[in-house]
């Protein structure tokens, strides 16, 4: 009886413990909130799947606004963060960009959105999203506000996607009528590009 029990110990030491899922908080505006799409379509569910698929339990939650400011997203990012996260995605600024607001406000305001989340969650792997603006704002403004992104990484020791569009943004059969916000094939193609720069992270 008693080598029995020991046995039964033994085996349940080498079954390995089911994996928590990692939890991924994507918090920016209509491209991560898949403007024009079902949350489904959206490339942060698109990361659940493709993670899931290759082995990698994980959550994600799509915290995109239409229309946000990174000012906005200051304002709410405290009552986001009342869950617990392993991954922070910042993908903020656009369009504070194609408003012309000040490039410094945008990233005072964006690094207090890191700071906050470092406070609540010191553990937290932040990465942020890379953003351009269309030159009709002015090349300074265009170059200034490019430079805001890999500063911001390089300060908090964040991982940096260089350009969230990357492969869509400027293509026509990759984006709405519109031709800003990316359509379901263009989601795809960002989301392809995300999961490579999160799968080491996860």
């Amino acid at each position: 009886m008693v080598v029995k029990n020991i046995l039964i110990i033994v085996f349940a030491l080498l079954i390995p413990a089911p994996t928590e899922p990692k939890v991924i908080l994507f918090f920016g505006d209509s491209l991560t909130a898949g403007y024009g799409l079902t949350p489904e379509e959206a490339f942060p569910a698109l990361i659940e799947k493709k993670c899931i698929q290759n082995g990698t339990p994980c959550k994600a939650i799509n915290a995109g606004l239409s229309g946000e400011t990174s000012a906005g997203g200051l304002s709410r990012i405290d009552w986001i963060l009342r869950q617990p996260i392993d991954v922070f995605v910042l993908e903020l600024g656009a369009n504070d960009g194609l408003r012309g607001l000040p490039l410094d406000q945008t990233e005072k305001n964006l690094q207090a959105i890191i700071d906050r989340v470092k406070a609540k969650y010191p553990r937290v792997k932040i990465v942020i999203a890379g953003m351009m603006v269309p030159p009709n704002m002015g090349p300074e403004y265009t170059m200034s506000f490019r430079k805001i992104y890999p500063e911001l990484a390089r300060k908090n020791n964040a991982t940096l996607i260089p350009f969230l569009l990357e492969d869509v943004a400027g293509f026509e059969k990759l984006n709405l009528g519109d031709g800003i916000h990316p359509n379901q094939d263009g989601h795809k193609i960002v989301a392809k590009n995300v999961y490579k720069i999160l799968s080491p992270l996860l």
